[in-house]
């Protein structure tokens, strides 16, 4: 069975929806400054995100382990458990980051200047999802899960910044 990362290397319409909206970028893992887990799991940077941020697999494994996300402003999260997990986020929600407050309603405002920009978002997040062999689940689910994956699965999950030994922010400081 082919892993999600080199399906995602090999179908253009995976990669493309993922490099944008998704603001995912396999090629961009990374991370601008030395960091590591509080626990001391080990840390492997698999995919960037535009504005700097970087995509975190958690402990040993494979593309079944936690992802930490962390952005150039010194905050992270955990945002999902598995890489099957985060597409499907990255898919349903690509603008998770500013629906802070994990609502279909935020959620849709935003994907409404995604649709003037990209007015068949949709149909290229289907293929994309077909291209990898993903069912979707619903925005309602997606966002519920990623709040129960940021508020709760991921309270021992805390970056830390090496030279100064100071933990990041919380990504969702409202929410933490």
């Amino acid at each position: 069975m082919q892993s999600l990362i080199a399906a995602v290397r090999t179908h253009d319409d995976a990669a493309t929806f993922l490099a944008w909206p998704g603001d995912f970028d396999l090629d961009q893992g990374a991370h601008g400054e030395e960091v590591h887990l509080a626990s001391g799991a080990a840390l492997e940077g698999f995919a960037g995100h535009g504005a700097g941020g970087t995509y975190f697999f958690c402990g040993e494994g494979g593309e079944e382990r936690p992802i930490l996300f962390a952005d150039s402003e010194g905050r992270a999260a955990l945002v999902a458990v598995g890489l099957p997990e985060l597409l499907r986020l990255l898919l349903v929600v690509p603008w998770w980051q500013d629906c802070r407050t994990f609502t279909v309603e935020k959620s849709r405002a935003l994907a409404a200047g995604y649709l003037e920009d990209i007015p068949d978002l949709w149909a290229r997040r289907n293929r994309a999802a077909a291209a990898l062999g993903l069912s979707l689940p619903t925005e309602t689910d997606a966002l519920a899960r990623l709040r129960e994956v940021v508020t709760v699965t991921g309270r021992d999950f805390v970056l830390v910044f090496t030279p100064e030994d100071e933990p990041y922010d919380a990504l969702f400081k409202d929410l933490a």
